[in-house]
This record gives structure tokens, C-alpha cells and sequence, in this order.
């Protein structure tokens, strides 16, 4: 249970690092020194005082620049690979002693792919905001992207089951519209081929006039 609880722990976090890379490093980097949650021995440095002074620095810089609209959309690029990253790492940090190869790779498509996904949702809701208000409502979006993902990480930390059943429900809405997309295609399918085919068209080719001598 333990295991899986710290699983949830680490998707949750991954899923906060694709709204915003440092803070979700920042809350666990303070929940580590506090002893809120168990990193090991191999991510210690993480709750120590210059990783957290670090990572505060650099989460501030992120948020007072996507309040600038022009910077935002940079930084979109930017921050992209750098939420797989994120996300990967937080996603390794709890997936606890396992074989080093299966860790990260793991890791890399659990965590990695879930950053990358809300990541990628976050760039198309930006993009809307600048298409419908001239990039004048950016600054509200990115205020409410860096409370989502403050709340994101702290909900992972202290109720982490909670994301395990966002998560459950997540899966559940996807597959079901896989379900009727693949429904939706047998039928089309069906129907087509229970349709009278037509007869083929004759070739007509073109008459040759003769010219008279």
C-alpha cells in the first residue's frame, strides 16, 4: 500500500511540473526537509537548504515571467522538455528501490508523459487566451496555472489519493471515448460495406473523326 501510495505521490507532482517545472521541486524539496515525505538516501540533497533556496529563486522567476504576455509564450518552448524532466525526476524520487533500469523508464513514460500531456493542455488554453483577448487575459491564465500547480503538489503530498482516483477517473473517461471511437469506425465500416456497390462506369474513349480526301 505504502508503495502505491508513494506511486500517486509522484504522478500527482509529475502532473504539476506540466503548469509549472520548479514549483512542484519546491514543494517537495520543503515537504522533504520537513519530513512530510521520504526521498532516501539518493535524493537527500533535495531537502537541503541551497536546493530549496534554489529552487524558490527559480520558481519565483518562472511565475513573474509568465505574467509578462510576450515572455509566456518563450517560455512555453522553453518549459516543455524541461516538465518532462521535472516530471520524471519527481516521478523517479517515489517510485522507491527498484531496478535502476525500470525505475527511469517508468518514470520517464509515467511521469515524463503525464508532465508532458498537461503541459501541452496548458499551451493550448494560453494560445485560446491569446487568440480571443490579444494576450491581455494571459496574466490571469498564468495566475491561475501557478495556483493549480501549487495546489496540485501539495494536494499529491498530503491526500495522494485523491490523485489516484483524479487519475482512475481520467483513465476511465479516455477509455470510454476510445470505446465509442472504435464503435463509431465498425459501424461506418459496416455500413459501407453492406452498401449496394455501384455498377463501374464504362470507359468511354474518344471517337476518331476521319477526314475525307
Amino acid at each position: 500500500m505504502d508503495t502505491v501510495i508513494a506511486i500517486f505521490v509522484g504522478l500527482g507532482l509529475a502532473a504539476a511540473c506540466g503548469l509549472r517545472v520548479f514549483l512542484p521541486l519546491l514543494v517537495t524539496s520543503v515537504s522533504s526537509h520537513l519530513g512530510v515525505i521520504d526521498l532516501g538516501p539518493e535524493w537527500a540533497w533535495a531537502g537541503s537548504w541551497p536546493a530549496m533556496v534554489s529552487l524558490g529563486v527559480a520558481a519565483a522567476f518562472e511565475i513573474g515571467a509568465y505574467w509578462v504576455p510576450w515572455l509566456d509564450h518563450a517560455l512555453d518552448v522553453i518549459a516543455g522538455p524541461c516538465a518532462v524532466v521535472a516530471g520524471t525526476l519527481v516521478a523517479a524520487s517515489q517510485f522507491g528501490e527498484i531496478e535502476p533500469l525500470v525505475k527511469w523508464a517508468s518514470a520517464l513514460i509515467a511521469g515524463g508523459g503525464l508532465a508532458a500531456t498537461v503541459k501541452a493542455a496548458a499551451m493550448s488554453v494560453r494560445a485560446g487566451s491569446t487568440v480571443t483577448t490579444a494576450g491581455i487575459g494571459n496574466p490571469v491564465v498564468s495566475t491561475v496555472e501557478s495556483a493549480l500547480a501549487a495546489s496540485a503538489s501539495v494536494v499529491a503530498i498530503i491526500a495522494p489519493l485523491i490523485v489516484g482516483a483524479a487519475l482512475g477517473l481520467v483513465v476511465l473517461v479516455v477509455g470510454v471515448r476510445v470505446l465509442r471511437r472504435v464503435r463509431r469506425s465498425r459501424r461506418a465500416c459496416a455500413r459501407v460495406e453492406a452498401a449496394p456497390r455501384g455498377e463501374p462506369v464504362a470507359r468511354v474513349e474518344p471517337a476518331r473523326l476521319s477526314r475525307a480526301a
